[in-house]
């Protein structure tokens, strides 16, 4: 799994840290019922999230997008609002789990965060 975080917010390290998990969440409850055999074998594998920097809003909806043409798993947290951000603010993009080679179709070329 990837997580692709908006480094325009200039978000602290703590709300970094809660829209991952919200994001990871999002995307685990969506595959744990259409791929429970995925879901399974990440579960074994260590649960692998890597953390990736994001310049924009249009970049997360262009990447969702893509990742969704892929038959990827793709969700993105829009925040309430209630600390640091905006309401409705798209935060953190996760996608996966999925194979490597597939996720880095869509995220290859971004640096890790």
């Amino acid at each position: 799994m990837v997580l692709v975080v908006r480094t325009d917010l200039k978000m602290t390290a703590g709300k970094i840290s809660a829209q991952c998990g919200h994001a990871t969440l999002a995307c685990y409850k969506a595959l744990v019922k259409a791929n429970p055999k995925l879901v399974r074998h990440w579960e074994r594998t260590g649960q692998a999230k890597i953390a990736l920097k994001g310049t924009s809003e249009e970049q997360l909806l262009e990447l969702e997008a893509i990742a969704k043409s892929l038959n990827l798993c793709a969700r993105s947290i829009v925040d309430a609002g209630r600390t640091q951000i905006e309401p409705g603010t798209r935060t953190v993009l996760a996608i996966g789990p999925a194979p490597v080679r597939l996720i880095n179709e869509v995220t290859g070329s971004l640096r890790l965060l």
